[in-house]
């Protein structure tokens, strides 16, 4: 099925290949950086290119382009999903998939890559099969590897490959048993100057981390599962269950896994959590321009509405802006021409409010009014879905785990794209990556974007 793989960074450069059958050609990458050289913007270069004798396949995570080479025809949903599991399995291993995680241990990707594929068709993707076949690089295992000459490829064939269970290994112990769960949520939504929401979706996963003793058989229901569409689950769960009462019935991975990703896509089970006031505008003839902004939570259950974050891209003719900001404090970058407004937590009783004037290049034409506006914002122990989880019970073992649950909304991927509605143009621009700190519970984006006249 796969033919190569290229790992290429940021600045265009190929870093590391590995090819499973007969080794092909970098050159077979020039299609892959016309296509990065005519994207706007990185996360838009095609995810399928075809080329005269192969198609390439590529995702772009933590900066990284994993570029697959494909020689027939096959679903490319299939290898972009594997492309995912091998960046999650490096970030397990390493902590951090970054380029210079990737450098400094060559030796272990290589291994997995050899593992996780064979021939090239996907053989062992699950982590806990994956740390049984290969142990995970530490300080002093290297230190002996370099002495001895030896790998870190274990000796036995892993436990799970024999049972009926090939996710989990068999004989785990564990003193403080524990099992936890994160609702995710990336939301995603469009809303007009007068406050209507034009698109609005939720796409949401559950993960977990179980750590428990033996071979546990867990149930996990939820107070309204209804609200979950398009669901996509991982192996251990019994489907059949899942249709007929709703439960999630199942024995877990041992370790970190993803449960389950859902989708939310009706417009009447996606809250907006806040809104926004503002009133942008230029004098046709004038070097000055007025700037005013407001923001106030909404629909967030008495919850506070804590770091938020408002950016907008204001137009080339702005040379400065002076503004004042009622809380927090304001950037402007005059090359970029990009104001950031670090707000902070939101007082319903004084609501945030961003004022002043804005410079103008002299001569120049009046620019456009309506410049996309980003907000970014975290809710403490709230859900934007209203996904609940009910109750999680164990069976298959005597002792008591210790069990926990959190949820968390994160702001989604906001691309750069033009959609006719009404004869206008609806701008959306990629927001600032959400920064989640482990003790949050739902972080957000939305972008409030102007309507801007679409000229035939």
């Amino acid at each position: 099925m796969i033919h190569s793989l290229f790992l290429v960074n940021s600045s265009g450069d190929i870093f590391l290949e590995k090819h499973w059958k007969s080794v092909v050609s970098r050159s077979v990458c020039d299609y892959f950086f016309e296509a990065q050289e005519r994207a706007s913007e990185p996360e838009n270069v095609p995810p399928v290119i075809p080329t005269p004798h192969h198609y390439l396949i590529s995702v772009l995570r933590h900066r990284i382009y994993f570029v697959a080479v494909i020689q027939s025809e096959v679903p490319p949903l299939f290898v972009i999903e594997f492309l995912h599991r091998v960046v999650d399995t490096f970030q397990d291993y390493f902590g951090l998939c970054t380029e210079a995680a990737i450098k400094d241990n060559v030796v272990v990707v290589y291994e997995l890559l050899e593992e996780m594929l064979d021939n090239g068709f996907p053989l062992a993707t699950e982590s806990n099969i994956l740390k049984e076949l290969i142990k995970p690089p530490t300080i002093l295992r290297t230190v002996v590897n370099t002495i001895t000459g030896s790998t870190n490829v274990g000796e036995q064939l892993p436990t799970g490959q024999l049972s009926v269970v090939p996710w989990r290994r068999t004989g785990v112990k564990y003193t403080n048993n524990e099992a936890y769960f994160d609702v995710v949520e990336e939301i995603d939504a469009i809303i007009d100057k007068s406050g209507s929401t034009i698109t609005a979706e939720i796409q949401g996963v559950i993960d977990a981390c179980v750590k428990l003793t033996g071979m546990p058989d867990l149930t996990l229901s939820f107070m309204n599962p209804r609200l979950l569409d398009d669901v996509s689950f991982h192996p251990c769960v019994r489907f059949k269950r899942w249709e007929a009462e709703r439960i999630l019935s199942f024995i877990p991975p041992d370790g970190n896994f993803r449960l389950l990703s859902y989708h939310v896509s009706s417009q009447n089970l996606v809250a907006i959590p806040v809104y926004v006031k503002h009133n942008i505008t230029f004098r046709e003839g004038s070097s000055q321009g007025r700037f005013e902004l407001t923001l106030g939570p909404k629909q967030t259950m008495g919850k506070a509405v804590e770091s938020v974050l408002v950016s907008s891209q204001l137009p080339r003719g702005v040379l400065n802006a002076n503004l004042n900001a009622s809380q927090g404090t304001y950037t402007f970058d005059p090359v970029t021409k990009l104001l950031t407004w670090d707000v902070g937590k939101i007082n319903p009783q004084k609501l945030p409010s961003l004022k002043g004037s804005m410079s103008l290049q002299a001569g120049a034409s009046k620019p456009d009014e309506n410049p996309t506006i980003i907000i970014q914002f975290k809710i403490q122990q709230m859900a934007i879905s209203g996904l609940k989880v009910n109750r999680l019970d164990m069976y298959g073992e005597k002792y008591k785990p210790f069990k926990g649950i959190k949820y968390m909304t994160k702001a989604g991927k906001f691309q750069r794209i033009s959609c006719l509605k009404d004869n206008v143009v609806w701008k959306t621009l990629q927001p600032i990556p959400a920064l989640i700190s482990k003790d949050s519970s739902v972080v957000s984006g939305l972008m409030f974007a102007q309507p801007v006249r679409h000229s035939q």
